[in-house]
Order: C-alpha cells, then structure tokens, then sequence
C-alpha cells in the first residue's frame, strides 16, 4: 500500500516539475515583452503629443463648430464601448478587471433608460460578452500583444464611420493603463465625441507651456480638423492598445512567477509526504522482517519431555 502511494506521489511531483518548467518559460517570455511593450508606449507618445497640440490649436481657432466628431450630439441615448482585452488567458486578473468595468458601465446605462453597444478588442473580451448576451456591434482579435497602427486604423474607422451614421451618440475606451512593471489599472476614457477636456487628457500629456502660439491655417481650422480629427481618433486608440499589450504582458509575468512559486511549494510538500510514505513503507518491512525472525526462532526451540512410568495400572 505504502510502495504504491510512492509511486503515484513520484508521479505527481514529475507532473508539477515539468509544469513550473513551462510557467518559468512563460514568466521570463513576458518579462522580455514588457520592455520591448514599454518602448513602444515612449515611441508613440511624442507623436500623441504634438497631434494633440495641433487639435488644441485648431479648436480655439475656431474649428470646433464646424466638426460633430468634437461637439458632439445633444442627447445621448446609446453609448458604445470599446472594451480592450487580451487574445489569451493565463495573465492572472487583466482581462477579468477590464471586464467588470465594461460590465459596470453598461449595466448603469441600462437602469439608467439607456441603450448600449460593445466594440471587444480581444478574443477573451468578444468570448466574455457573447456567452453573457451582451450587444457586440463589431470585434476585432489577433493582435493584442503587439498590436500595430493599421490595426487602430481599422477600429478607428469602424468607430467613426458609426458615430457619424447616428448608431451610437458616444464612444468610450475601456482598458489597462500601464503605469510601470509593477503597476497598472484599468480606466475608462471618452474617445468621441472629442471636447476640450477630453483633447486635453489622454496617455501622451502634453508639457505645460507658457502661452498659446499663433497660428495662421491654410485652408480654414474646420476643414484641417474634418482631415485631422480621424488620425487623432486613431492615435488615441493606438496609444491605448500599446498601454494594453505592456499592462497584459506585466499580468502574465506576474501570474506566471506566482504559478512557478506555487509549484515549488507544491513540490516541497509532494517530497515531504513521499519521504513520510517511504519511511513508514521501510518501517513496516523492518517489523516484518522482525516478526517473520522471531516465528522461525520460536518454531526452532525443542520441549524436553521426561516419561515416568508409573507401574502397571490395577
């Protein structure tokens, strides 16, 4: 019983040994990620900053009037969310945190009278909200660890090409913002319509300056914002997309260190039980040994029996 209970603790220790060996592949893969994730955030960061300087600009000098795509609808009765996720699981809460808020939002929007639609980035996004019920307008997958500029293109049309058809009166972003390696969150941010507060904010803050330039534009601010505002859409929607793949990479190789710690604990315990199994296994041959040699000397021993004869009976 013993020798048997050996042989399946042997094999269970050799099973959590080769799973810690791919969970520390995959925690040194995403540790690698996350810089090449990260470089990619700084690259794009000067290129946000100076469209949204160029937005900034064009908006008090008076092309905001003349653009839908920044004032916007009077009424708002359906909101669209562009739900950034991951195409993989094993990344610990990343995708469950983005899906809760996404989920928080549309659930306000319904008591609130209001109609929704989801735009999912990701196929644990698009999987989450299909097996739930929820309205997906459009979804998109394949691309977020690295995701490219042609792909915030595409979504980037798709949303304003629906905004400006009348499906929806607001679009939001909602996805994981990384801070550092150790630190990220998930935020919701209004992508269109596009107000001064809004083309304020964004992943690419634009440093303080003194005053205002002067600017003179060729043709009119309106028409240079009908051509700008699409690719400021787009730059807004790539920058949130990069700050994703570092935020996923960050979760995965924290979940993956925190898989392989877990399995070395494991097999540390597995040992300690298979050793306590083994010794008792030993213990009971010992005292069977033991047992077995005490029979045969006691078999061995000889009983002297003297006759006496007591004499004929009468």
């Amino acid at each position: 019983m013993a020798g048997g209970q050996e042989r399946i603790l042997r094999g269970r220790i050799r099973t959590v040994q080769a799973t810690k060996k791919i969970t520390r592949a995959m925690e040194l893969i995403a540790a690698s990620r996350i810089v090449k994730a990260q470089q990619r955030v700084s690259a794009a960061v000067p290129y946000s900053e100076q469209i949204t300087e160029v937005v900034k600009d064009l908006a008090a000098a008076g092309g905001a009037s003349q653009s839908l795509l920044l004032n916007g609808r009077s009424e708002v009765r359906t909101t669209a969310y562009v739900v950034i996720a991951a195409d993989r699981g094993l990344c610990g809460g990343y995708n469950a945190g983005v899906q809760r808020a996404a989920e928080g939002e549309v659930k306000a929007d319904v008591l609130a009278g209001k109609d929704y639609e989801l735009i999912t980035v990701g196929r644990k996004a698009e999987g989450y909200f299909k097996f739930r019920g929820y309205k997906i307008g459009a979804s998109f997958s394949g691309f977020s660890g690295a995701p490219s500029y042609a792909n915030a293109r595409e979504i980037g049309q798709e949303v304003i090409k629906r905004f400006l058809d009348g499906d929806f009166d607001r679009v939001q972003l909602v996805y994981t913002r990384f801070i550092s390696a150790g630190s990220q969150e998930v935020v919701l941010r209004p992508l269109v319509p596009l107000d001064k507060e809004t083309v304020a904010g964004g992943d690419g803050r634009p440093p303080e300056s003194a005053g205002a330039a002067d600017y003179e534009f060729e043709p009119d601010p309106g028409t240079i914002l009908d051509t700008l505002l699409p690719r400021y859409i787009e730059a807004r929607i790539y920058a949130a997309m990069l700050n994703a793949a570092a935020s996923e990479h960050a979760f995965r190789q924290r979940a993956m260190k925190s898989a392989t710690d877990n399995a070395e604990e494991l097999i540390k315990n597995l040992s300690r039980v298979m050793n306590r199994a083994r010794q008792d296994s030993i213990t009971t041959e010992i005292m069977e040994i033991v047992s077995g040699s005490e029979a045969l000397s006691g078999g061995r021993s000889v009983r002297l029996v003297q006759l006496i004869d007591l004499g004929p009976i009468e």
